[in-house]
């Protein structure tokens, strides 16, 4: 790798590979297991010769003592329980998206496309936010808010977007969340996006 793509390789979504070629999640959730273990990843990298990953964990403790030295942070909890319409033609950031609102206590109905997200709300009465991705075929993310505004006026929804031009039609205070985001982002966002609408500001969090 290239000293710029070394320095985004632990990037959740990011990939050099082509669309719906690759998520971006292999390497970050191995940092992530590994930080959650006390340990790190170490990548080296130089063009043209070869990649080295280096997991590095700490030993096993010799006593009790020091195995009860702290317990790992929690993950963040929402305010209240909400039931949330993820939308994403990437089935593994729709899992992993899922997974992250899941782990915060909401219930989740997944959709891989923007036609079975209206079929699940025409079902789902009680959906209290929507979820999507912008870039999807036939019907992109703000195409799809634009047709639930139609039909549930009123429902909140976040676009979840890694591209920083929009369509000029786009409401400005519509709730944004830019890729890559990690839970706690994810967290802002749901909580923003819950608030009256002229108390909404534009949301623009990324990974850090």
């Amino acid at each position: 790798m290239d000293v710029a793509t070394l320095a985004r390789a632990g990037e959740p979504f990011f990939t050099t590979k082509g669309v719906g070629k690759g998520t971006g999640l292999g390497l970050p959730m191995v940092h992530g297991f590994a930080e959650q273990s006390g340990g790190r990843l170490v990548l080296k990298s130089r063009k043209g010769k070869g990649t080295t990953a280096e997991l590095w964990l700490p030993a096993a403790p010799k006593s009790p003592v020091s195995a009860m030295a702290a317990d790992p942070p929690s993950p963040p909890i929402s305010p209240r329980p909400l039931t949330v319409l993820v939308v994403d033609d990437d089935s593994l950031v729709l899992t992993n998206m899922a997974a992250m609102l899941d782990d915060i206590g909401h219930r989740v109905f997944e959709a891989d496309s923007a036609r079975k997200a209206l079929s699940i709300l025409r079902r789902e009465k009680d959906i209290d936010l929507v979820i999507t991705d912008q870039a999807m075929p036939r019907m992109t993310g703000t195409e799809l808010i634009s047709a639930i505004n139609g039909e549930r006026p009123g429902l909140p929804t976040i676009l979840a977007t890694g591209y920083a031009e929009l369509p000029p039609e786009t409401d400005p205070l519509q709730p944004r969340l830019a890729k890559p985001f990690r839970q706690h982002d994810l967290v802002q966002a749901v909580e923003q996006a819950m608030t009256e609408p002229s108390e909404r500001r534009v949301l623009k969090f990324s990974a850090c």
